[in-house]
């Protein structure tokens, strides 16, 4: 349906009120900056990671209480830096992370610091200091990165709004009325790399837990292909769902913490097998977007029900990848959002296969004995303790530790409705690139949300967005930020969706937005 004449005359008022592009990262605090300015200033000596390392400390306790962003710091810091440091002087650094501030999610297991999962049960019954890393953050800390603590988020990671029973709800730096949400689960994550406190930070994603709070506050969100990245070591979710990835405020650094945690490991069992080249990650071309061609999904882009500043952010963000070279045309993909469900049950069924259920409750009560397994002595007495307060927000389980101890020990591999569900993924994705590659489409764009962060005691609007449809067809999707609405929040993300083992290329096009809309603008500061 064509719009209206007052709903064009809305959009180009909403389009001329929009503010210019601004040069980003031209700050002189190197945490303000890029991972690679600040690592050339080190390199020039204009700065150390031990001094970089302490005004990042500063600004978590000033800044990241003010937020409520922080779980927990690491006592290590200091140390770290200074071997960073080290490591730099006699030119044994280990790539472009060694020396840089980084931080894990609250759901992630940390040496020296205890696992809250941002539950104030979890901070009570589990006070113990744990006794290992999670893989993703032994990878960083391999990489040379300087993990700095551990965000809040959600309890255990399951909602979508940053509220905290253990640490409070996390607010979101661009609102200065302080009602507004930061989107969740990865909310302090988001709040973290937005304001400087650190350059990126790990980030979990069952349903939109990294792309809700990137959009919520401008920043860059990766949901990577499913299974690129293992998740030992961290409380767990939905196994068949369930991934792991950066939040930054550039591609390019998104990138490089993504290539620092993704590859094979067998202690996840659903994890990808394929060997892992990240070379592709370390340098991102200007250019990336000539010549592509990218498919607007109009179904993915509800027009109507979004409000005018929405579409003419959405329609300055189409007109910036093409001004970056990129053939957009609309496409029709095999599924949209309206139609993945149905088709994943109506694979399951033409195969005479049993009902899909990606949160089927086996799995993640196995998942949850081996999470415990690898940080406790009597992993089942452990589950036993936690069930109670974990089973609240993941009430599939069964009511009570009794009826779900049977399901503890049967792996999440063997469970008939994850199965159905990853062969239905399978056949769906298929059916998808078969679409694309008769298009010629290189990846989908269209709106993260398309709605801007309401107030976190508000319901959100009643708008069907993407983010399950990605979680369900394990695609990989850059959010990348368009822009900040004339109320100073941002205001829409653009997602770049391509099939999966796209990931590189997809931040590659990501990279190439932003050389060309340069949307990112730092939170005030007061």
């Amino acid at each position: 349906m064509s719009p209206s004449r007052r709903e064009v005359l809305l959009q180009l008022a909403a389009l001329a009120a929009l503010p210019l592009p601004k040069l980003t990262f031209t700050a002189t605090d190197p945490l303000d900056g890029t991972i690679a300015d600040y690592q050339a200033g080190r390199r020039r000596g204009e700065w150390t990671a031990a001094e970089v390392a302490a005004r990042a400390l500063e600004r978590c306790r000033q800044d990241g209480a003010r937020w409520r962003a922080i779980d927990a710091l690491s006592p290590t810091v200091a140390s770290d830096a200074r071997a960073a440091d080290e490591r730099l002087r006699t030119g044994r650094m280990r790539g472009p992370l060694d020396g840089v501030p980084v931080f894990a999610k609250a759901i992630y297991d940390m040496d020296g610091l205890p696992t809250t999962g941002s539950s104030a049960d979890w901070a009570r019954l589990f006070p113990e200091l744990v006794r290992r890393d999670a893989l993703e953050v032994s990878r960083l800390r391999a990489a040379g990165a300087i993990v700095l603590g551990k965000t809040a988020a959600d309890d255990f990671a399951y909602r979508g709004n940053g509220t905290s029973s253990h640490t409070g709800q996390v607010l979101n730096p661009y609102d200065r009325t302080g009602t507004r949400t930061p989107g969740g689960s990865s909310a302090g994550s988001a709040v973290a790399v937005a304001t400087g406190m650190a350059f990126a930070a790990l980030g979990t994603d069952d349903g939109g837990s990294n792309r809700i709070p990137a959009q919520f506050t401008g920043v860059v969100g990766m949901k990577p292909t499913f299974g690129l990245v293992p998740r030992t070591g961290v409380i767990p979710t939905w196994p068949y769902l369930d991934t792991h990835g950066p939040l930054a405020r550039s591609a390019a650094d998104a990138a490089l913490l993504l290539a620092a945690i993704a590859g094979p490991d067998a202690s996840d069992p659903l994890a990808l097998a394929a060997a892992f080249d990240g070379a592709p990650f370390a340098a991102l071309r200007d250019d990336a977007l000539a010549g592509v061609r990218l498919g607007i999904v109009e179904a993915h882009v509800p027009r109507g029900q979004m409000a005018a500043e929405a579409v003419a952010f959405w329609d300055r963000a189409v007109g910036d990848v093409r001004a970056a070279g990129a053939i957009a045309d609309s496409f029709q993909p095999a599924v949209t959002l309206a139609t993945y469900r149905e088709a994943f049950a109506n694979a399951a069924k033409a195969r005479g296969d049993v009902a899909v259920d990606p949160k089927s409750p086996a799995p993640t009560a196995n998942a949850l004995l081996r999470y415990f397994a690898g940080r406790s002595a009597d992993p089942r007495a452990a589950v036993r303790l936690g069930y109670p307060a974990f089973q609240k927000f993941y009430d599939v389980l069964p009511g009570d530790f009794a009826q779900c101890e049977p399901l503890l020990d049967q792996p999440m591999t063997d469970d008939p409705a994850g199965r159905s569900f990853a062969r239905s993924r399978a056949e769906i994705v298929r059916q998808l690139a078969e679409t694309m590659r008769a298009a010629g489409v290189a990846a989908m764009i269209y709106p993260t949300m398309p709605f801007n962060a309401p107030r976190a005691v508000d319901p959100w609007p009643n708008i069907r967005t993407t983010l399950g449809y990605g979680n369900w067809l394990g695609l990989p999707e850059v959010s990348v930020p368009a822009g900040l609405g004339a109320d100073g929040m941002p205001a829409l993300n653009i997602s770049f969706v391509g099939l999966p083992g796209s990931d590189a290329r997809l931040l590659a096009m990501a990279h190439a937005y932003e050389r060309q809309s340069r949307r990112f603008v730092a939170p005030p500061r007061s």
